[in-house]
This record gives C-alpha cells, sequence and structure tokens, in this order.
C-alpha cells in the first residue's frame, strides 16, 4: 500500500511576514484571517503589511473561542469562508486546530500565523477537538498539515510569557513520550525517522529553556528564543506528522486529558499540565537520572513539579483525573501495560520526591 507524506513547511523571524506574499500567492488571491481576538490585534496589520495586491484578505473573523465542532460549523457557514481561497489561522493551537478542520472540511489550503510559542499545532495534521464545556472530545486528522507556517519571532517574544512557558512543558514530552510508545517496535522507514528527530527536543529545550524564558521576559527576540520556538512548533510537528498517532503521546498526555474534566483546570495552560505528565512517566518507567534533570529544570523555569503547583490535590482530585486518564487511547499502545494502581503511584512518588526536595532545601537553610 502507498503512503504519502506531507511535510510542513516554514519561515521564521522577526521579519518572517515579509515572505506571505510570495508564498501565498501561488495558492489563490482571496485570503480569509480567522484567529483570536488578542492574535488578531497583535498580527493582523502586520500580516497585511506583509501582502501586495496579489494578495487581499477579504474578511478577518474570530473562530469562536475554542476548537469545537460548534465552531467549525459556524465558520463553514460563513459566506466569506465559503468565497475564500486561502485560510490564514493566526493565534494560538486551538485557533490553528479550529481552522485546520475548517481547511479540511472546505478543500481549502491553511496558512499557520502562531502568536505564542505553545504547541506543534501550526505544523501538524492533528487536531485536537474540545467539548463547549472545556472537556477533551477527541482528535480530528486532517488529510496533510498546514501548508506553512509563518513563526514571527517578535510577537511570540513579546506575547505573554505563561504561553512559552507552557510551550516548553509540552515539547518536554515528545522525546520522551515517543520513545516511551515506541520501545520495542520494529519501526519502518517514515516512524524511524519521526522517533529520530524527535531526540533533538529534551537537550535543546534544557540548554536554551531558561534563557529563552529570561528573553521572553524582557520581550527581545533572540536566538534562544528562535531556538526553543523551532523545538516546540517545528521538531514536535515534524514527530507529529511522521510517525503513526500511537508515537505521539503517552501517559503525559492521558494525564493532561484527565484534568480536562475538572472545571477549576479549565483555564490551566495544556503544555504545564503535560509537563507535570513526564515527570509521572519517567517515575512510572524508572528513568531516575532523566526525571531529575527534568525535575531540576522544570523547578527552576517553575513548571509544576507537584498537584499543589497545579492547584490540584492527590485526593479527590486525582481520582478524579485518573478516572478519565485511563479511558484515553494514549496509554494502549505502549510497552508494558499500565494499570490505574501504578499510574496513581507513579503520581504519588512524583508527590513524595519533591516532598523530599523541599525537605532537603530547608534543612540546608536551617
Amino acid at each position: 500500500m502507498s503512503q504519502s507524506i506531507f511535510l510542513p513547511n516554514y519561515t521564521i523571524g522577526a521579519d518572517a511576514y515579509e515572505k506571505v506574499n510570495d508564498i501565498v500567492k501561488p495558492y489563490g488571491t482571496n485570503a480569509v484571517i480567522i484567529g483570536g481576538k488578542t492574535a488578531l490585534e497583535k498580527a493582523e496589520d502586520k500580516i497585511k503589511a506583509g501582502l501586495t495586491s496579489a494578495v487581499k484578505v477579504t474578511d478577518t473573523l474570530w473562530y469562536g473561542g475554542n476548537s469545537t465542532y460548534e465552531n467549525v460549523d459556524q465558520l463553514l457557514a460563513n459566506p466569506s469562508v465559503q468565497a475564500a481561497d486561502v485560510l490564514f489561522a493566526v493565534g494560538g493551537g486551538r485557533v490553528c486546530d479550529t481552522v485546520k478542520v475548517v481547511g479540511e472540511k472546505a478543500g481549502k489550503p491553511v496558512f499557520t500565523f502562531p502568536t505564542i510559542g505553545s504547541n506543534c499545532s501550526p505544523v501538524t495534521a492533528v487536531c485536537v477537538i474540545y467539548k463547549e464545556n472545556g472537556e477533551m472530545q477527541g482528535l480530528f486528522f486532517p488529510s496533510q498539515p498546514p501548508t506553512h507556517a509563518f513563526i514571527d519571532s517578535e510577537i511570540i517574544a513579546q506575547a505573554p510569557d505563561k504561553y512559552l512557558w507552557a510551550g516548553i512543558g509540552d515539547a518536554l514530552s515528545k522525546e520522551i513520550e515517543s520513545t516511551f510508545s515506541a520501545r520495542g517496535d520494529q519501526l519502518d522507514y517514515t516512524d524511524g525517522l519521526g522517533i529520530q528527530i524527535g531526540k533533538m527536543c529534551t537537550e535543546r529545550l534544557l540548554q536554551y529553556g531558561t534563557q529563552a524564558l529570561k528573553d521572553s521576559a524582557a520581550n527581545q527576540p533572540s536566538y534562544a528564543i528562535e531556538q526553543v520556538v523551532l523545538d516546540i512548533i517545528v521538531t514536535t510537528g515534524l514527530v507529529s506528522v511522521l510517525v503513526i498517532n500511537d508515537y505521539n503521546s503517552a501517559l503525559a498526555h492521558s494525564f493532561y486529558y484527565g484534568t480536562t474534566v475538572l472545571e477549576k483546570m479549565e483555564d490551566y495552560l495544556h503544555g504545564a499540565s503535560v509537563s507535570y505528565g513526564v515527570l509521572a512517566l519517567l517515575q512510572l518507567d524508572q528513568q531516575d537520572a532523566l526525571f531529575q534533570r527534568i525535575y531540576a529544570f522544570m523547578k527552576e523555569n517553575k513548571l509544576p513539579v507537584c498537584l499543589a503547583d497545579m492547584g490540584l490535590n492527590d485526593t479527590s482530585d486525582l481520582e478524579a483525573i485518573l478516572d478519565k486518564a485511563m479511558t484515553t487511547n494514549d496509554i494502549v499502545h505502549v510497552p508494558y501495560e499500565i494499570t490505574r494502581e501504578m499510574f496513581k503511584q507513579a503520581i504519588l512518588d512524583v508527590e513524595a520526591y519533591h516532598a523530599k526536595q523541599n525537605q532537603a532545601a530547608l534543612a540546608a537553610a536551617n
């Protein structure tokens, strides 16, 4: 059976939008911008400034506030969308996921303009769909990734620091989850390539992540920010595009999906929750040395290293999280069975390690 792979393309830099016109015009002359409200304020004028008469923006639309099928249907019914040649998705992951579904259903090319460095959605062929109440509903798989991503490092540097912070947390999962899920399998060329690319993730984040967050706090585009954003968006995105979905995630994402059932977690950033799940996975798999390095990096950069950091407790909240997490497909294709008891114990082990570190710090201070 034949296999077709469509790889993501991207432009990165403070002047990335100057390339929009030449890259987009072979695909059509009429573009509709769809985005988040804040993202549109930051990027719309700069995008338009990069266009000539060869490509014109015919309308600008709000995406609806969440990546739901209800918002997809509203956009599909919009006359401007129906008349457009190409769609511009401007904003974060939920904007990109929404527009990717719209583009697939409408048969129109999608170009993404990430305004925050929070996840790989701008270049992937997978969309996370939520219910109206905020709970994760499922995944939608477009036939190919967006045609091109325009990554403006200046806009991302000036965005709220929490998005890059959460993006680092999310990207920490890619190498660890994909190598875990694929362990012991005989990989074909494409899956093997994706797994190898993913091995760029962890070390680059540990090397550049702290400096990138400092530069983001100063609203200053920098080499470190570009390296980290490329890791968050492109490296993880390439893995996602190349490997079968079984290798795209594991227990860290199951933990995140588990948190979506809690109303108080509705506004907590995806990547930060995932990063805690990384710690749980490393504890479960007894990767002690890597766990200690990532724990230290996360603690230094104030990513959640205990449930309390997320406003959660290990009694009622944990049981509700596990109820949902154990129903996810992310822990089905793994090298050994993960039971509820194992999942829970891994989390409790993270909590115990954190408590021990706190006790040691207090003792040293005294």
